[in-house]
Order: C-alpha cells, then structure tokens, then sequence
C-alpha cells in the first residue's frame, strides 16, 4: 500500500506539472534565475563600487563580464542591481497592492457615497503617472529610491482597486455571502472570510504584472536621474553612465539591458501563464 500510494503521489505531482502553462514555467525559471542572483550578490565578496585599473576591459577570468569605464565589476554591479530592482520592486507592488485592495474592497462592499468618492480618487490617480508622480516626490523631497518606489507605488493602487473593486461586487452578490450576513455576521469578517480569498486570484496576478512594470519604470527614473541615486548600482543607471562611451565597449550596455529584458520578461510570462492557469472556464473544463 505505500508504495502503491508513494505512486499515486508522485504521479500526481507530475501531472500537477504537466498542467501547468508553458508561460509559467518559463517565467517561474527565469524568476528564479534572478533570485539565485540576487543571493549571489550577498555572498559575492567584490565590492560593486570598488574601482580598478582595469577599465573597459571585456571578459575575462578575473572579471566574468568585464568592467566599466571606472574599472568597476559588471558582474558585481548586475548582481546589486538585482538586489536594488527586487527590492524596489516589492516595496513597490506592496504600497499598490495593499491600498488598491483596502480602497476597492471599501468601494465595492459598501457601495453608495463611498465608491464615488473612492472612484473619483482613482480617476484622479490615473491623471498622474509613475514618471509625474517621481517629478512631484523629487520637487518635494530628494530623488532617491524612497521617493521613485512611493511614485511607482501609487500610480500602482487605480488597477488594483479597480480589480478588489470589481471582484468584490461579483462576490457579495452570491448567497453565502447573504446568508453570512443573514446570521448576523459582521462587515469585516464577512470581507476576510468569504470576500478576500475569493478575489485572490485575479489580484496574484496582476501583482506579478505590476513588478514587471515596477522594475521596468525603476529602471526609467533611474535612468533620468530621479531613481536610485549612486553609488547604489541600479540597472537603470548603469545605462545611463555608459551611454557616453558605449562605442568603446558595448559590454557595460549589454549586461543591464539583458538583465532588465530577461527579468520583465519572466513576470510578463509569468502573469501571463497564472491568468490561464486560474481561469475558471479552464478549471471547468
């Protein structure tokens, strides 16, 4: 019987695989790619900032994807580039997820003056993008990477609240939701309980397409100057400094540009795959 049922077991985790979009497969790989980097710049012992005599130089054994013009490790500098974009980009999608749900589920539940005047917010929100939101928080305070996740953030919560919003109004309308609220259930329990497990799916989703678009709007400001500011090494802003002498050396444009390709990428697929894997006319079928 054990092994019949370590059988059962392990068929069931390969076709558990098996049905799992191509999309999130790729997506979850280069994902994890990045994330294997991300460590690999902890335990990488080269200083990202530290200057050499080396400069320009392509790649080679001492320096595995060669140096800058100030004789700077890529391999170093792609690494906490890494580290900055992830964390940017979580604190980001954080700030956006966590106010786009609370103001849409406050909108979708309660309903009357409240969604107005929430609605009203979010249209006004959609007026001000990530970039004009960055120029607003670098004329008020200092441009730095605070001010670029706080834009990027907010200009996140209208599409979030708008998702919570409309899964909100198509699960309060179903009836254990009115027979919770028959018994004498509280408002807050209610939403907890029934409402935000249900709605789950779809914002999962978009989360993972709002790092995608975290990480690639970072790497924007950072590019304009209104992002990460040196000497912390930021995708964006390694383009920016070897854009001056990219005819000398294409190496210092090559690695964060893939690095910001291959990393967009994966989230796209990634939310891309995880909406048709958590359609449910495909879990129906």
């Amino acid at each position: 019987m054990r092994d019949l049922s370590a059988n059962g077991v392990s068929v069931g985790r390969k076709s558990a695989w098996r049905r799992l979009p191509l999309a999130v497969k790729i997506g979850g790989f280069i994902i994890l790619l990045v994330l294997l980097g991300m460590v690999a710049g902890w335990l990488n012992p080269t200083d990202p900032n530290a200057t050499g005599p080396n400069r320009l130089s392509p790649p080679s054994p001492q320096h595995l994807l060669g140096t800058d013009l100030l004789g700077r490790d890529l391999l170093a500098r792609v690494l906490a580039g890494a580290q900055n974009a992830l964390y940017v980009g979580v604190i980001a999608v954080g700030i956006g997820l966590s106010l786009g749900v609370l103001l849409g589920m406050l909108a979708g539940y309660f309903g009357g003056w409240i969604d107005s005047l929430l609605s009203f917010v979010l249209d006004s929100l959609y007026a001000f993008p990530a970039l004009l939101l960055a120029l607003l928080f670098a004329a008020v305070f200092n441009p730095g990477a605070t001010s670029s996740m706080a834009a990027i953030g907010i200009a996140a919560v209208p599409a979030f609240a708008r998702l919570a919003r409309a899964g909100v109004l198509s699960v309060k309308a179903q009836p254990y939701v009115e027979a919770a609220r028959a018994l004498g259930m509280g408002s807050a329990r209610i939403i907890a309980r029934h409402v935000l497990p249900n709605i789950l799916g779809p914002l999962v989703v978009q989360a993972s397409l709002a790092f995608a678009a975290s990480i690639l709007a970072e790497a924007g400001l950072s590019y304009l100057g209104l992002g990460t500011q040196p000497p912390t090494a930021s995708w964006g802003r390694m383009l920016r400094e070897a854009q001056s002498y990219q005819e000398l050396s294409v190496f210092p444009v090559l690695w964060p540009g893939l690095a910001i390709a291959f990393t967009v990428l994966g989230f796209n697929l990634l939310g891309d795959g995880l909406r048709d894997w958590l359609d449910p006319r495909r879990q129906s079928r």
